[in-house]
């Protein structure tokens, strides 16, 4: 199985406690962000702090769709994602509104990984670039996407 390109800033943290976590420590930083500042990046020509956020409640719906893809159908084979044309899509949104999809669907997705069976996280799928994984690959690779993401979001406050 590949490394999970993530794998750094997760650590040693274990994935369904970092999921749980990092959502309330992004929350609690940008409770009382003004417009100014959801629009603010972290460097020049990245993201915006709302983009960052649609990235992140996108990529909530696309890695977690893979398990449930993977759950349901033998031999599923995942699609690369785009992230930039994913984010075009959603580009409209404002920071609370991908704040709070954000939240709402990582509650969704940390009670469908708490609810694995032993099988079902060994359960494996392919991606093109990333060859066989399993749902708890992406629980790990979500993980520290998070984390990797709220570093970003710090240097904006």
């Amino acid at each position: 199985m590949t490394k999970n390109p993530y794998a750094e800033a997760l650590g040693k943290n274990h994935a369904l406690t970092a999921l749980a976590d990092t959502p309330k420590k992004i929350k609690r930083l940008t409770a009382t962000w003004n417009k100014r500042q959801w629009e603010k990046s972290y460097a020049p020509g990245k993201w915006s702090a709302r983009q960052v956020l649609i990235h992140m409640a996108q990529m909530e719906l696309g890695l977690t769709g893979r398990v449930r893809f993977a759950l349901g159908e033998d031999g599923y084979i995942a699609q690369p994602i785009d992230q930039d044309a994913w984010l075009a899509a959603d580009d409209h949104a404002d920071g609370p509104t991908a704040l709070e999809a954000y939240l709402a669907l990582r509650r969704l997705n940390l009670a469908l990984f708490k609810g694995l069976s032993p099988a079902q996280r060994k359960r494996t799928f392919r991606h093109p670039e990333y060859g066989d994984l399993t749902a708890m690959w992406v629980a790990e690779q979500l993980a520290g996407h998070d984390i990797h993401h709220l570093k970003q979001l710090q240097q904006i406050r």
